[in-house]
C-alpha cells in the first residue's frame, strides 16, 4: 500500500469514477491508474469499486468505508507539510483564495494589500467562480479559503463561518422616477425592467423570494455574476440594477444613483469556509481576520475542533 494508490482511489471518486478524467488530473495513464486500485483491492482483500467490463460504475459497500480512510489518510499527510512548512519558514508559501467577483472586487483589495505588506513573501493567489465551484476548490485542496455569500454553509466537509453582513441596493440612471421616491417598495420596483445577478450569486434567492412572496413576477432581462457589469447594462439604459450595496461607488458611479433595499431583501451574510481537518498556516489564519476581525485564530480552532458548530453576526 502507498499514497500514490490512495490518490488514485482518492481521484477516481472525485471525478465521478471516471478513470480517464482522474489519469489526466494525475497526469498518468489511464491503464496506470486502474492497475494501481486493483493492486491495492488485492492487498486490502476487498473490491473499491463496482465494475462493468472495464467501466467503474459505483462504490462497493467496502469501498464506501475505505474512500473516507483514504480522505482522512491523504488530508493528515497533508497537514503533516504544512506542519513541516509551517515551522520552516513561517513568512513564505503560498495561499490561494477561491471568491466570487463582487468579493475579488469590492470586499477584498485592502484585505490583500494589508497582507501584502505583512507576508511579501508569500505568493497569493485569487480564483473566482461560482459558490458551488468555490466550496469543492477547497473541499478537493485547490484552495484554503472560501470567501461567497451563497452555499459554503450547506457542505459538511466545510467549516464556513459568517464575515460580514451586507444588503442590497437598486442601482438606476441619473433623474430616474425612483429616486423621487420615500420608500421603494417591490411593486414600484416590478414596473421596470430589471438586471441583476445570476441566481447562484450575491444573494439572488433573497430577491426571487420577496417578489414570488408578494406574487410578483419581475422581468429580470439580464442575469449576471459581475456586479459591474450590471451596472454598465443600467448606464446603457437596459433597466434598473439590483446589486450589493458595497459595489456600489459614488466617485466610480458617478453616472448612477443607489436606493436602499434592504428593507425589501434583507440582510446578506458572507462567509468564510475551511476545510475540516485541514492544517491551516499562519498566515492563513492571518488573512481571514484580516477580512473578519472578529474570525480569530482561537475561534476558528475552536470550531474545528467541533466545541462550536455554529457562530452567528
Amino acid at each position: 500500500m502507498n499514497f500514490q494508490q490512495l490518490r488514485y482511489v482518492r481521484e477516481t471518486v472525485r471525478q465521478g469514477l471516471n478513470l480517464t478524467e482522474a489519469a489526466k488530473k494525475l497526469h498518468t495513464s489511464q491503464p496506470g491508474v486502474s492497475k494501481q486500485i486493483r493492486e491495492l483491492e488485492n492487498e486490502l482483500g476487498v473490491e473499491i469499486f463496482v465494475r462493468h467490463g472495464k467501466r467503474i460504475i459505483a462504490l462497493t459497500e467496502p469501498g464506501k468505508a475505505v474512500v473516507e480512510v483514504v480522505e482522512h489518510l491523504l488530508q493528515e499527510a497533508e497537514n503533516l507539510k504544512q506542519i513541516g512548512r509551517e515551522f520552516r519558514d513561517q513568512a513564505a508559501g503560498t495561499l490561494t483564495i477561491a471568491t466570487t467577483h463582487t468579493q475579488a472586487r469590492y470586499s477584498l483589495p485592502k484585505v490583500v494589500s494589508a497582507f501584502k505588506r505583512r507576508y511579501p513573501k508569500v505568493h497569493l493567489t485569487l480564483k473566482q467562480g461560482n459558490p458551488p465551484q468555490l466550496a469543492e476548490m477547497v473541499v478537493a485542496g485547490e484552495a484554503d479559503i472560501a470567501i461567497a455569500t451563497e452555499a459554503l454553509d450547506q457542505y459538511p466537509k466545510l467549516l464556513a463561518l459568517p464575515g460580514y453582513q451586507w444588503q442590497h441596493c437598486v442601482v438606476v440612471p441619473e433623474e430616474h422616477p425612483l429616486l423621487g421616491e420615500k420608500r421603494v417598495t417591490l411593486e414600484m420596483l416590478a414596473q421596470y425592467p430589471i438586471v441583476t445577478y445570476d441566481p447562484a450569486f450575491a444573494g439572488r434567492s433573497h430577491i426571487d423570494e420577496a417578489f414570488q412572496a408578494q406574487g410578483l413576477a419581475p422581468d429580470i432581462v439580464l442575469s449576471a455574476v459581475d456586479s459591474d457589469v450590471i451596472k454598465t447594462y443600467v448606464e446603457l439604459g437596459h433597466g434598473i440594477g439590483i446589486i450589493a450595496a458595497v459595489a456600489f461607488d459614488e466617485k466610480r458611479d458617478r453616472h448612477l444613483r443607489a436606493v436602499a433595499a434592504g428593507h425589501l431583501f434583507g440582510t446578506m451574510t458572507t462567509r468564510v469556509a475551511v476545510r475540516r481537518g485541514a492544517a491551516l498556516r499562519g498566515f492563513a489564519y492571518v488573512f481571514i481576520e484580516l477580512f473578519s476581525p472578529q474570525l480569530t485564530r482561537k475561534l476558528i480552532d475552536t470550531a474545528l475542533a467541533g466545541k462550536s458548530e455554529m457562530y452567528e453576526l
